[in-house]
């Protein structure tokens, strides 16, 4: 976190990887939009007006005049309001859908000016790939090299709305830290990458915290796992990750997480 900016938005600098493991959007294109919404968290996804996936397609075909629309069908996978993009991602991935039915190009400029209206974490999420972001997420690096990264996502079940943590942070506008070094290439082998992370921070990890003490348990449970090297809190929080040099030995701990703590969402998966 470098800042607040005098009118409230708070400055970002953050380093966004992708998941193989996260909600589904297909598409049918068709006369009039509709969205089906169905899967292990459908539950907590809330009213379907309220659905970036909805808001992505009626903000693009406010832009463009014609838009051919369909029907969306949306299985979630992730959990809700928890850190992970996954709201962000499912627009993004509408957004995809419709460029490609409707023959536009990702860089399209009423795509990208839709993306950022829609949220801050959306841009990154139309060209999935690892990069820097900052600003209040509009400005985004060439995409970056980064090696494979075993993880366990492990989810408390407990909501952190972001609104929350930033409050907690009680910035003052104006001033702020100055951002890491732009020019510094990322380790592209997995000691490496993991050292470098291990020396950054999540600014709004502690005050996650003292909203949600059971984040501080999440970590402290990832970081007994045999083989963890690194263990975070994922964006706002509530979920929290944990880096493994090896697929085998995060899918045993994904295994013995879940026996332990049976509430708690764990998934085994790598981030890229």
């Amino acid at each position: 976190m470098l800042g607040r900016r005098s009118d409230g938005y708070h400055r970002l600098d953050s380093l966004v990887a992708f998941a193989r493991f996260g909600d589904r959007l297909t598409f049918v294109p068709g006369q009039a939009l509709v969205l089906d919404v169905r899967g292990a968290t459908a539950a907590q996804a809330g009213a379907l007006d309220d659905n970036l996936v909805v808001k992505a397609a009626r903000g693009l075909a406010a832009e463009i005049s014609g838009l051919t629309l369909g029907r969306f069908t949306l299985v979630k996978r992730l959990p809700v309001a928890a850190g992970l993009g996954g709201g962000s991602s499912d627009a993004a991935a509408a957004l995809r859908l419709l460029a490609r039915a409707n023959r536009l190009a990702l860089d399209d400029p009423r795509l990208r000016r839709v993306a950022r209206q829609i949220g801050a974490d959306v841009p990154v999420c139309v060209d999935p790939r690892p990069r820097r972001m900052r600003g209040i997420g509009e400005k985004l690096s060439a995409p970056l090299t980064i090696p494979p990264l075993a993880a366990v996502l492990v989810n408390p079940g407990v909501k952190v709305p972001t609104k929350d943590v930033f409050a907690r942070l009680g910035l003052k506008p104006g001033g702020g830290r100055k951002p890491a070094d732009r020019a510094r290439a990322l380790p592209r082998d997995f000691d490496g990458f993991v050292a470098y992370l291990a020396g950054q921070r999540n600014d709004l990890e502690p005050a996650a915290i003292a909203l949600q003490p059971v984040i501080a348990r999440v970590l402290a449970a990832l970081r007994r796992e045999p083989g963890c090297k690194l263990a975070r809190m994922s964006g706002s929080g509530a979920t929290c990750f944990g880096l493994f040099a090896s697929s085998r030995a995060a899918a045993a701990a994904a295994r013995r997480l879940s026996a332990v703590h049976p509430r708690w969402w764990v998934k085994a998966t790598v981030l890229g």
